[in-house]
């Protein structure tokens, strides 16, 4: 008996099955959203082989099921499978087709029924290694890409580091570390994946995912300051006056940091008994102010209260204190801390391996072009206030 004719006429049933099996299973996500072409992919292809290796009167193909199933493993990569997910759907596919073959397969003697199962298996294992080894070759490619991508941007940010201004060995270092752990990260994958294909631990690659997303928010941050600092040094920060409503603007600020806070225990306190009613300035840039003045409170401050107080002073001018129950600065510290790239630390605790250096010198130049001036008032152990002054109405 040949089963080859047999499986060439039940090929579409074949299909029509698996592809319902594909969908119906719960091992296989990546599918759920494709369309019917897409989960067929090149499956007619490989039982088309699987036919010409079943045939008594044809040569054996095996190149064209390396064929077929390799340009499977190449598609399901693109499509976002993984590798459990490829081998679960090729174990769906040897289900369905001795299902559909059974009843004809018992009616075939012993020996005959022995070739085609034997055959069916080895045509379905070939085409699983064929289809894992394209899949495995198709991400090595695209994490090649992104370590060269990576690569050049280090690069590029390190020539662009020397090429400008003071204080290059610091930023050097903050721009370095996070990109040099992304490249290291990416490098595991790559070694990772040049071993023999298995499931590997989907636990451990989310721990390394994760680090690199960290590194990667930290190096967006960074550059934002950076950028920050820049446009201002260049004259391109433009004011837009307007009245503005000062409780609201501190309640936005509040709300958009409370959640830091909370993770460390710490109370916003905001005193609304003094607030100015009728400000004019640029509200944009005195939001900018007052996050990084009550983010860099929360962030130095391990126990007690972040609180806001606004005060209504003579000669049209106005005030707002940001203080905090924090380590506090040295005197020696206070001098240098609007200093780009300056972190402070104290004899028992160095500065915090997510800070910048930029968010204070951020502060003053943006205060400075709201035509207004900082104090601040700070002891060690006892904590620290940031008083920003400015006129009640901007030029």
């Amino acid at each position: 008996m040949d089963f080859s004719l047999l499986l060439a006429e039940k090929t579409d049933i074949i299909l029509n099955q698996w592809v319902a099996a594909v969908l119906k299973d719960r091992k296989i996500e990546s599918a759920e959203d494709l369309p019917y072409t897409a989960i067929q992919n090149d499956l007619p292809d490989v039982l088309k082989a699987m036919v010409t290796v079943l045939s008594m009167s044809q040569g054996n193909d095996i190149q064209s099921i390396v064929t077929a199933s390799w340009h499977h493993g190449i598609l399901r990569a693109k499509q976002g499978f993984d590798q459990a997910e490829i081998t679960h759907e090729y174990h769906l596919l040897r289900v369905v087709i001795f299902n559909t073959l059974e009843p004809a397969l018992l009616q075939g003697t012993a020996s005959e029924i022995i070739r085609s199962m034997r055959l069916i298996d080895a045509v379905i294992d070939e085409a699983i290694a064929q289809c894992v080894n394209s899949y495995i070759e198709e991400r090595l490619q695209e994490l090649k890409q992104l370590h060269s991508s990576l690569t050049l941007h280090n690069q590029q940010l390190n020539r662009l580091v020397i090429a400008n201004q003071d204080h290059i060995s610091q930023l050097a270092h903050d721009l370095k570390h996070p990109l040099s752990s992304i490249i290291g990260y990416s490098d595991l994958f790559l070694r990772q994946q040049r071993k023999k294909p298995e499931v590997k631990d989907n636990y451990t690659n989310l721990e390394h995912i994760e680090r690199v997303l960290r590194n990667g928010r930290q190096l967006l941050r960074l550059i934002n300051d950076v950028l920050e600092i820049s446009r201002f040094d260049a004259g391109q920060i433009k004011l837009n006056p307007a009245l503005i409503n000062v409780r609201e603007l501190i309640n936005n600020v509040c709300e958009m940091l409370q959640p830091l806070a909370d993770e460390k225990k710490l109370k916003l306190v905001v005193d609304y008994d003094s607030i100015p009613k009728k400000i004019v300035t640029d509200e944009f840039q005195l939001q900018q102010i007052m996050i990084n003045l009550v983010s860099n409170g929360i962030r130095y401050t391990d126990s007690g209260t972040i609180s806001i107080q606004c005060h209504l002073l003579d000669n049209n001018q106005w005030a707002i204190a940001v203080s905090d129950t924090g380590i506090g600065m040295t005197p020696e510290n206070q001098t240098r801390i609007f200093d780009p790239y300056f972190r402070a630390n104290s004899s028992n605790r160095s500065y915090l391996p997510d800070s910048t250096g930029l968010g204070l010198a951020i502060v003053s130049r943006l205060v400075k072009l709201l035509q207004g001036k900082i104090d601040l008032v700070s002891e060690v152990g006892v904590g620290s206030t940031f008083t920003v002054t400015m006129p009640l109405e901007l030029e």
